[in-house]
């Protein structure tokens, strides 16, 4: 059985004051109409949050200066780090002039470190093994420009194109360029390097990494 719509009142006759009244109170006793809509409350925010308003809405001299001081720190910080990336960057070179041949000695190897190795590749040398000495060499001081300008040596560049970096000082770059020029010679050209080449190789090491070899 369907359920029928509710019928609606008959209309009163025009100007009956009695049979208007009458349909109205129908129409207000009617329970399926809704005449008045129900007041809305605002949700209330939680008490930790009405303490958390009040705290910092009151006056804390100690506490305002906690925070000055923690946005002026973490401002610090931040101008540290940009400075900082600014001047171990290729960009601030570009920006001085590649030109300037500034011999920065923050480029030399530790000097105890430069003496082992040193004294490492000599026990190769003494053994008869030049080309892996000159090779150790080269190696070793491929990473120690690395250390210091993580920035320049990438894995795709050869030894050839780091020694041409003109971010590296000229002096010290010219000896990196003779290690790099006779180990390429005893690889790929399969020459190895015979004693007087060793020397030679040894000698550019030390004016790479010590500071009689910084000097102009």
């Amino acid at each position: 059985m369907i359920d029928k719509p509710p019928v609606a009142p008959a209309a009163p006759p025009a100007g009956d004051p009695q049979a208007f009244a009458e349909a109205h109170r129908q129409l207000l006793a009617d329970r399926t109409i809704q005449f008045e809509l129900p007041t809305y409350e605002p949700p209330q925010p939680p008490q930790w949050l009405n303490w958390l308003g009040s705290f910092f809405g009151a006056e804390h001299p100690l506490l305002r200066l906690l925070v000055y001081g923690l946005v002026a720190a973490i401002g610090l910080l931040i101008l540290y780090l940009i400075v900082r990336w600014l001047v171990r960057s290729t960009f601030w070179r570009r920006w001085r002039g590649t030109t300037e041949a500034v011999e920065d000695e923050s480029w030399r190897p530790e000097a105890a470190p430069a003496r082992a190795l040193l004294s490492e590749a000599d026990q190769l040398a003494a053994k008869g093994l030049f080309s892996e000495a000159a090779h150790l060499l080269l190696f070793r001081s491929i990473a120690d420009i690395d250390s210091r300008r993580p920035d320049l040596v990438r894995p795709a560049l050869t030894s050839r194109d780091i020694a041409a970096l003109p971010a590296i000082p000229e002096r010290p770059r010219g000896a990196f360029s003779r290690i790099a020029m006779l180990v390429e010679r005893s690889l790929f050209a399969r020459r190895p390097l015979a004693e007087p080449d060793w020397r030679d190789c040894r000698a550019a090491y030390e004016e790479f990494a010590f500071v009689d070899g910084w000097r102009g």
